[in-house]
């Protein structure tokens, strides 16, 4: 039978045959699986090294996995509750840069999905321009106020939106099931005396009630209430909780909409005792702004709720929905990008030699790489391990440091940069505290420390030392030391791949 294979990483054996990525598994082109797991033989022996575990079947089939990839935590959920911050800074661009830069397109979608919303500014003041921004990253969900829809004052609104009314704090179309679960505004004209626009973290307030008033925060998971909307020509209902969690009880949806929200007979104390808690605490701390024209507002409308001060005077938004899925999709495209791209160099100008040391660039990085994963280090030094070197592919040697933490920062945070940028230094700082260091220097590494400024003094390393990445910049060169073995094998760079998009994250 299948059971439970005895590796230091206690995954099934089931779970691992189902993820076999090998040819007869896996079609080339889409990637989907050519077997069935019902019809898998049992297990017959489970290998282990130091990069792979390997995995044999009764009817001969061999798996090989990579152990890091196997390490590798779970992908979390995109609204999962644990990674959010409340009253969080709200990120902005230029349409022009998020256009023309993939990383500041990347910054600015993971933004939107970490902190639920983002601000482009510049976007051309031109009808129609919303459903443009929408179409960077996904497809515009038409609604039955059209693919596009003008929030202005009308005669005869059939939503108090088209009114100069103040809006309390809400998610759209909670009548739609499922709602749009994402929206755009996009400011065309603003010379109004108020309408001011607010937005309140909905999973965080959330989050906030579970842990001051969980009774209260039970009722509303478990209570589902009738949203409804209806004029004319439309009639659209919804019977769900105002707070929605997944199977393992994390928040993954509110919503919440007074105008349109209808409790029934049955809602009794309870339900408006639990309503008035969660209220509070989402007016406990917004974030405001005033739209002017040409600023486009992205949100995830089943995270953040968004408001409205009344108004006098002229004031035109036009909007639109969109959904998160398409969104993620984006981002996790994105963060391949730089992978392929890194990939790239060391395919190409990584074959040069390594500054007279046996092995090339890219054999010098890949090993460094190889022996922060042979230890299990995190993956943050295993990608600044990998990547310490690179500044020497798009640098002169003498600043390689800086040029390489420079180039990553497009894409990397801190914790890969800070130590690529510190290596050096790092050399200089364990040749001035280290006895015997100097002397483990390969004889071209003693020929760059010259001109690199030679040990450090007294002074320096203390400096150097107080610093918050020198210890990860001391552990990133002792493997950079240790990576010069002609004779090591050396792992492929599509061993590092999954490892450098799981870290892509550009600064917000």
């Amino acid at each position: 039978m299948l059971g439970l294979v005895q590796t230091s990483l206690g995954v099934s054996a089931e779970w691992l045959r189902d993820n076999c990525r090998c040819a007869e598994c896996r079609d080339a082109v889409s990637g989907q699986k050519l077997f069935d797991l019902a019809d898998s033989p049992v297990v017959t022996s489970v290998a282990e090294s130091a990069f792979e575990v390997t995995v044999e079947f009764a009817d001969g089939h061999r798996s090989v996995f990579d152990r890091s990839w196997l390490a590798a935590p779970a992908p979390a959920g995109h609204r999962d509750e644990s990674s959010k911050v409340l009253n969080a800074d709200l990120v902005s661009a230029s349409w022009l840069a998020y256009l023309d830069d993939d990383a500041e397109r990347l910054r600015c979608l993971d933004a939107l999905l970490r902190n639920g919303f983002v601000l482009l500014r510049g976007v051309p003041v031109r009808p129609g321009a919303v459903t443009e921004v929408a179409e960077t990253f996904g497809f515009v969900r038409e609604t039955n106020y059209g693919r596009l829809f003008d929030v202005r004052v009308v005669s005869s609104p059939n939503n108090l939106a088209f009114t100069s009314r103040p809006i309390a704090p809400h998610t759209d179309n909670p009548y739609r099931d499922p709602v749009p679960t994402l929206q755009l505004l996009h400011c065309l004209e603003n010379a109004a005396v108020g309408g001011e626009t607010t937005l309140v973290d909905g999973f965080a307030a959330a989050a906030r009630l579970r842990l001051l008033d969980p009774a209260a925060f039970e009722v509303l998971t478990r209570t589902p209430v009738t949203f409804s909307f209806a004029d004319p020509t439309t009639f659209l209902s919804a019977f769900r909780p105002i707070i929605g969690v997944d199977p393992a009880g994390r928040i993954r949806e509110v919503r919440i909409n007074n105008r349109s929200m209808q409790p029934g007979r049955e809602h009794g104390p309870e339900f408006y005792r639990a309503y008035r808690a969660f209220r509070a605490l989402l007016l406990e701390s917004q974030v405001a702004l005033r739209l002017e024209p040409g600023d486009c507002l992205l949100f995830d409308n089943t995270r953040i709720l968004h408001a409205r001060t009344g108004f006098s005077g002229s004031r035109l938004l036009q909007g639109c929905y969109a959904d998160i899925d398409a969104l993620a999709s984006s981002v996790a495209v994105l963060r391949r990008q730089p992978v392929a791209e890194l990939a790239a160099m060391f395919d190409g100008p990584g074959g040069a030699a390594y500054l007279g040391e046996p092995v090339t660039q890219a054999q010098h990085m890949l090993l460094a790489g190889a022996e922060a994963l042979r230890v299990q280090a995190p993956d943050h030094l295993v990608a600044a391990a990998l990547l310490h070197d690179v500044g020497h592919l798009v640098a002169d040697e003498r600043h390689h440091d800086t040029a390489g933490a420079q180039f990553l920062a497009r894409w990397f945070p801190p914790a890969v940069t800070e130590p690529v940028r510190l290596h050096v230094a790092a050399k200089r700082y364990l040749c001035a505290v280290e006895p015997g260091y100097f002397d483990s220097l390969s004889p071209a590494s003693v020929r760059t420390l010259g001109f690199q400024g030679g040990p450090m003094s007294p002074d320096e390393a203390a400096t150097f030392a107080a610093g918050p990445y020198a210890q990860d910049a001391v552990t990133v060169r002792r493997w950079d030391e240790a990576a010069k073995d002609p004779s090591a094998p050396v792992p492929a760079f599509d061993r590092f791949a999954p490892l450098l998009a799981r870290v892509v994250s550009p600064t917000i």
